[in-house]
């Protein structure tokens, strides 16, 4: 090895997972999902899964999951991605499966096939990128978006005598008993990268042991559709969206790490 290959070899202190294709993502500059897709595939290749993986990808800032990465992903219709991955996991139990979605498309359209394949306890992973919003879309109000949030259609901030409660859907799911490990993360931050990057490292774990649904829930910015910079939005999820959405273990069964 040449000297400056040694010195290069030294200094690394970060490389894309070799699982990632090399396309340019297609999520907006700062955004969070960036940084779940990376760890997801990191997890995958940490485990040496690859070969033996399936990713759900539905509609959303989630669509194009495919290009961006070197595994076996199947495209799911909106918000029909739990129930892709229920027929996927029967027919090949031995594989591991994991869904890849949005607030938009699991706690909206989607709600009835997540909460069901939830509580029956399929064993499969569902990862839940939640910033209160239709990001891909022009940044609707969602289920999700919290009380006096403004979206380019709650312009006056969410009103919850008029336009109802945010859902908190991993609560409801945190209470079904077929859901064996159900935690809230963020990427705000290294640290909550590195918290977020355990939950789903367990998450895939507990699928390997067959104990049932893992939910993660990773609470996320989205600037464009809420008209801040990346900063600023950052900060703004940690005063409004974190008190709403907590960060940490709704449900950890015995035995899970």
């Amino acid at each position: 090895m040449e000297v400056q290959e040694i010195i290069n070899e030294k200094n690394l202190v970060y490389q894309p997972s070799k699982l990632l294709t090399g396309a340019a993502f297609n999520f907006c500059p700062g955004c969070g999902h960036g940084t779940v897709v990376r760890l997801v595939m990191e997890v995958v290749e940490e485990m040496d899964i690859q070969s033996d993986v399936i990713g759900i990808s539905p509609v959303g800032c989630s669509v194009l999951l495919y290009d961006f990465y070197n595994i076996d992903v199947i495209q799911a219709a909106h918000g029909r991605a739990t129930a892709v991955a229920t027929g996927l996991k029967r027919v090949l139990p031995d594989k591991f499966v994991f869904t890849y979605q949005g607030d938009g498309d699991l706690a909206a359209i989607g709600t009835g096939e997540t909460i069901h394949a939830c509580n029956r306890g399929e064993n499969i992973t569902v990862i839940y990128v939640n910033n209160g919003t239709y990001g891909m879309t022009g940044g609707q109000m969602a289920p999700t978006t919290i009380p006096g949030m403004k979206t380019s259609t709650s312009p006056r901030g969410r009103d919850v005598a008029t336009m109802g409660h945010p859902l908190r859907i991993t609560d409801i799911v945190a209470s079904l008993d077929g859901a064996c490990y159900v935690t809230r993360q963020a990427v705000h931050t290294p640290a909550a990268v590195r918290k977020t990057k355990r939950a789903l490292r367990t998450a895939f774990e507990n699928q390997k042991l067959k104990r049932g649904t893992s939910f993660v829930e990773v609470v996320c910015s989205c600037h464009s559709g809420w008209k801040m910079t990346p900063l600023q939005s950052n900060r703004w999820m940690e005063e409004n969206m974190f008190p709403y959405y907590p960060l940490g273990d709704l449900k950890v069964m015995n035995g899970q790490t």
